[in-house]
């Protein structure tokens, strides 16, 4: 499958820490009449476990312990990249996000109707960071700690993430 990717480049505002690693944003990767369940049973199958559905926290956060991929089963939804100043990106139904760890996410007021489909590669356990000073020091150093999956959430091994990630 040769996926549509749009790649975004997060520094460091000093509160979201963000990534060296680019965001990628795959553009209409199902068009299935139950979106969530097969990103799910993908992600499954590609080894990104943890598996949740529901909507994007509205508070910019992050996670220093795992990589994320979000697929969206339902509806559309505007999300906030890389802190207050980040990046806004509107995604639909069909298409997936993979954040880096350390890079800050939330959807925007007044979003509803949608449904995420999340999951981490390995099924690696996630935190919930804000950015405060006290998180800092150790989200920084857990960040760097973090391995570049094997698999990418859709195409698997040697997929298209490790040509954007190495």
């Amino acid at each position: 499958m040769k996926l549509e990717v749009e790649e975004y480049q997060l520094s460091d505002d000093g509160v979201i820490p963000n990534s060296n690693l680019p965001v990628l944003v795959y553009r209409q990767v199902c068009t299935h009449e139950n979106n969530s369940d097969w990103f799910e049973s993908t992600f499954v199958k590609n080894g990104w476990t943890n598996n949740w559905r529901d909507t994007i926290l509205s508070y910019d956060h992050f996670h220093s312990t795992t990589h994320e991929v979000l697929g969206v089963g339902q509806g559309a939804v505007r999300l906030r990249l890389g802190g207050r100043a980040g990046i806004t990106v509107s995604v639909a139904a069909g298409d997936v996000i993979v954040l880096p760890a350390g890079v800050g996410h939330c959807s925007l007021p007044g979003q509803s109707g949608y449904e995420i489909v999340g999951g981490y590669p390995d099924g690696r356990s996630w935190d919930l960071l804000t950015g405060t000073e006290e998180e800092r020091r150790t989200a920084l150093s857990q960040i760097k700690a973090v391995p570049v999956p094997v698999t990418d959430p859709i195409d698997g091994v040697q997929g298209t993430l490790r040509n954007y990630w190495g």
